[in-house]
């Protein structure tokens, strides 16, 4: 068996997380493939080295003196190899040359991309396996998407000759090999492509909690664990906002049908959350998970028979293209047709927009609510199981939250609900109650 092992800043902090994550790639042989992160924060307070370096970009595009920051970035670590007792081994050079391309020609690509480097490096001497720069096997195209055949080719034929690896996560290179980042978390991403390339069996993405859970911890105390989740599930929680894996690192596993198991580098015996492109497991409830996100408003037009005017859905997301704002629902009715949009986007430009769409689509009226929560309620069981709708509005409608908004895909995979602002924590823990607590 193949595994690729990604391991995020928290895992990497410092000494002591380093001989953790040492030890879990030592009990399993199968871990050949290492994609480091930039050490995270050691404490409350303490500042991700990542955010160190973009603060040392940022002096040097003042043509300010580096040497301060770059200390203190280097004492993090000095620290982290003192710790686990390297002998003969320092970032000295590293950090002169880091100093003089700043000095040169800084962008902020590189500077945040170092973290990974020097982390990778540090972790290729500690294990005794082979150091691959990702600049040399991931590339970027003109638009900062990745260049997926290239890349592919290029891991593939780097990889496939070295039996252990560390791959730093994070970055590539252009075509013009300049270093380029992926966004923030983006080390998911480098460890889910190297994953695709070399056709790994499991894709392990190690973190500081056991995968993920069914709510918010924030908001419902003790929310159970999910076992298991598919790709599509995943995605649909994810992009309301729940946040344990970068949404991106799902695509390319997911084109050649790699697992992901998320696991707690603190608590390596843990199971986990394995997420699958398809599976028949059963799971224990109705619903995989709740999420959402605050601060939605609802355009809602009106207008006599515009279900026989041909484009007039195209108009009205139009006025809304004008605008540079995108879209994130849009339900509609026989006379009527809603779009919501981030609020922090819409407002400022809400009467261009509604300009726009006097203008083009001469609607009978457009009315704006604000203060728009959305929950997406998301399970592949709720697919086959009646009467799932009745039991969320049963719920909201127990816990006296008013419904602003509904809207299901056509796979019934997840139920979006639009809420007050005011309501949305209430009415998670409603839907959470009735679903997992009492298991209606």
């Amino acid at each position: 068996m193949l595994k690729v092992v990604k391991f995020g800043g928290s895992s990497l902090a410092d000494a002591k997380q380093f001989k953790k994550v040492a030890d879990i790639i030592k009990a399993d042989k199968d871990r050949r493939y290492v994609v480091p992160s930039a050490p995270g924060t050691r404490f409350d307070g303490d500042i991700k080295v990542t955010d160190m370096l973009i603060a040392l970009y940022e002096l040097a595009a003042k043509g300010e003196e580096l040497d301060e920051q770059l200390a203190k970035i280097k004492e993090r670590y000095d620290d982290i190899i003192k710790g686990l007792k390297i002998k003969d081994f320092n970032l000295d050079d590293e950090f002169a040359a880091i100093k003089a391309e700043l000095e040169y020609n800084p962008t902020c690509d590189f500077a945040a991309s170092r973290g990974e480097y020097l982390n990778g490096l540090i972790m290729a001497k500690y294990l005794g396996f082979e150091f691959v720069d990702p600049k040399e096997i991931i590339f970027f195209n003109e638009e900062h998407g990745l260049n997926t055949y290239k890349t592919e080719k290029k891991v593939d034929e780097r990889l496939k000759n070295i039996e252990y690896a560390v791959i730093p996560g994070f970055y590539g290179s252009d075509k013009l090999g300049q270093i380029m980042t992926f966004s923030r978390g983006g080390s998911d991403i480098t460890g889910s492509i190297v994953a695709a390339a070399l056709k790994a069996d499991v894709y392990e993405n190690w973190t500081d909690v056991s995968g993920f859970l069914a709510a918010d911890p924030r908001i419902v105390d003790n929310p159970v664990g999910i076992d298991m989740i598919t790709y599509r599930e995943l995605r649909e929680l994810s992009y309301m906002g729940a946040s344990v894996l970068h949404e991106d690192a799902i695509f390319p596993v997911r084109s050649v049908g790699i697992p992901i198991n998320i696991k707690n580098t603190n608590k390596p015996e843990d199971k986990g959350t394995w997420i699958v492109e398809s599976t028949g497991h059963k799971p224990e409830y109705v619903i995989t998970g709740i999420a959402g996100k605050k601060g939605f408003c609802a355009v809602s037009i009106t207008k006599a028979l515009m279900n026989s005017e041909i484009g007039f859905g195209r108009k009205v997301l139009q006025a809304f293209e004008e605008n540079d704002i995108s879209f994130e629902h849009m339900p509609s009715g026989i006379d009527t047709m809603t779009v919501v949009v981030h609020a922090d986007e819409f407002i400022p430009k809400e009467q261009k927009v509604v300009s726009a769409i006097h203008r083009l689509t001469e609607p009978d009226a457009v009315e704006i609510e604000t203060d728009l929560a959305l929950i997406a309620v998301v399970g592949r069981a709720m697919r086959s199981q009646r009467g799932t709708a009745g039991r969320i509005f049963a719920s909201l409608s127990h816990a006296n939250v008013n419904v602003r908004m509904i809207d299901q895909g056509s796979s019934e995979l997840n139920v979006i609900i639009g809420v007050e602002n005011k309501d949305f924590e209430n009415a998670i823990k409603a839907i959470y109650d009735i679903f997992v607590t009492t298991k209606l």
